[in-house]
């Protein structure tokens, strides 16, 4: 479509947009999709023509859940482009996304709202915007709640977010630890456990996502017991996050080297896991074997001597 002919189609279309008929918009909408969906040169130009942007959002707004979520489709669409999501990340947006998020009128506009904030944190200097309109604690509720379709893209949004600092902070003081722990116990879905196992990894980066993780019952356990049982994604995350506490507290090897089948898991893990898993078992047993140990079993209890 030549520049001249795509201008023209999008003229016609946020004319159309106008209408007080909800099938006229939704056609113009279902157009506009299409033709940004997979082209950036498209999503450049739509992004250029005076008040797209601005009518694609007062869209998202709509009563009708149909014209809400090809609004937010096409606002998505946008967003890939790295060139525009500093201009569409305005505050007036994130509140939008955020109500969005804290009463959806669809799962697929949650889905839409969260993958919208996901990418548009993508571009680093967005992230404390997101931060200072409160999207890390309405993230941190929502993945609280029962998990449902919407609550991976959520994870993806909170997942990005955390990179930095701040937002980490934030995450950390609205209970975020415990939150993902639950994600990561439960039987809702690997990928959920895994991608909760990442963010507790990128909290604990920070001390103070660290020390939440060292202040928290049974976590070495609870880390194991993933070594045990869930999927190698799953898996990775915890060694990772034994390292970590491994690192930084002798009380958390002591707690795992109580544990009588400790030594198998990781043994196990070296043997069968993926590349890295494998790298973060090996890791681990060497911390073991490195320590000055002077081992006393009483039973299935063992006690340590430094």
């Amino acid at each position: 479509m030549s520049a001249a002919r795509f201008h023209e189609t999008v003229m016609d279309c946020l004319s159309e947009l106008k209408s007080d008929s909800h099938k006229v918009q939704e056609k113009a909408l279902q157009t506009l999709s299409f033709i940004t969906k997979a082209s950036p040169p498209n999503r450049s130009l739509l992004a250029q023509t005076d008040g797209a942007i601005s009518t694609l959002i007062d869209l998202s707004k709509s009563l009708s859940s149909i014209i809400e979520t090809l609004s937010l489709s096409i606002l998505f669409n946008l967003s890939l482009n790295p060139d525009l999501k500093r201009s569409l990340a305005e505050m007036e947006t994130i509140y939008l996304l955020n109500s969005i998020i804290q009463s959806p009128s669809s799962q697929e506009s949650s889905k839409l709202a969260s993958s919208l904030i996901c990418s548009l944190a993508m571009l680093d200097k967005n992230k404390a915007k997101f931060g200072a309109a409160a999207t890390i604690q309405l993230l941190v509720k929502s993945v609280s709640k029962p998990s449902g379709p919407a609550t991976h893209h959520l994870l993806s949004s909170l997942a990005e977010l955390v990179h930095f600092h701040g937002n980490c902070t934030l995450a950390v003081q609205s209970g975020a630890v415990s939150v993902l722990l639950q994600l990561v116990s439960s039987t809702d879905g690997e990928d959920l456990a895994g991608t909760s196992l990442a963010i507790l990894n990128l909290l604990a980066r920070f001390d103070v996502g660290l020390n939440a993780l060292r202040g928290t019952d049974q976590i070495v356990s609870s880390m194991v017991d993933v070594l045990k049982g869930r999927c190698m994604f799953s898996k990775e995350g915890a060694a990772e996050i034994l390292l970590r506490l491994f690192d930084e507290s002798e009380g958390c090897m002591r707690d795992a080297l109580r544990l009588p089948d400790f030594s198998t898991v990781l043994d196990d893990l070296q043997l069968r896991g993926s590349v890295k898993a494998r790298e973060k078992a090996s890791q681990l047993m060497k911390k073991m074997m490195e320590a000055n140990f002077d081992t006393h079993i009483d039973g299935n209890s063992m006690f340590y001597r430094w």
